[in-house]
């Protein structure tokens, strides 16, 4: 849905779309895995610290990702690794670039679920899980919704705003060419304004000048008075 609702001329290929889409699943599917993990950890109710997991990434985890997202494309962009730079995978698009990226979002979430497994060792977490699902009488309703209505719910949401942030910036119009370096739309300005001025593109200066002084010879030739000598 996302990428139907892009402008035509800005929408991602499909390939583009699948790289893009697909770190974010890898990811999903590990913090998904890790919250199981960590609900097998306690003695209350798993479904309802499985819950608490959920709405945390969805809370703060998004903060946490949307920093190490800015901070990663920052440190890659100043070492100028340019197939490292989220969305972006060369022209034509490179497996090598993708997997390079999922590595990298990779290591964002594993720094998200971290600091969300420190948070939970803050007491008073117990409460809120007897909060959450104290109230519905059947184990089974309680299962489908934690496990497929809300992690439904919250990863559209999150799938959405994520993808808005490691996808290509229709604004930036960067380009990658054969040598792997950035080509910017200032860089591309500079190089057709230098084709414009260069020598080989304007008229022969020699033509031109030949041209000026024949122009001024006539216009001194018109200028000139003419005299008649009477006998």
């Amino acid at each position: 849905v996302k990428r139907f609702k892009e402008p035509k001329e800005e929408r991602r290929p499909w390939r583009i779309w699948f790289y893009d889409t697909s770190k974010q699943a890898i990811g999903a599917l590990f913090i998904h895995f890790a919250n199981i993990f960590l609900s097998d950890l306690t003695e209350e109710d798993p479904c309802s610290l499985y819950l608490i997991n959920f709405i945390l990434d969805a809370t703060l985890g998004m903060l946490l990702i949307w920093l190490g997202v800015k901070v990663v494309s920052w440190i890659v962009q100043h070492k100028k690794y340019t197939y490292l730079v989220f969305g972006e995978y060369g022209d034509p698009p490179q497996a090598a670039a993708w997997i390079g990226q999922c590595i990298l979002y990779l290591l964002i979430m594993v720094f998200e679920k971290t600091v969300i497994s420190l948070v939970l060792l803050i007491p008073g977490w117990t409460k809120l899980q007897q909060i959450l699902l104290g109230y519905i009488p059947s184990p089974q309703l309680e299962l489908v919704l934690v496990m497929f209505v809300v992690p439904f719910i919250v990863n559209a949401i999150m799938f959405w705003v994520v993808d808005s942030l490691i996808m290509r910036k229709y604004k930036q119009k960067d380009t990658l060419n054969i040598n792997g370096s950035i080509e910017t739309p200032q860089a591309r300005r500079t190089e057709e304004s230098q084709v414009l001025l260069s020598p080989d593109m304007d008229f022969d200066q020699s033509e031109s000048d030949q041209d000026i002084s024949v122009l001024q010879g006539k216009n001194w030739k018109m200028k000139q008075p003419s005299y008649q000598v009477v006998i």
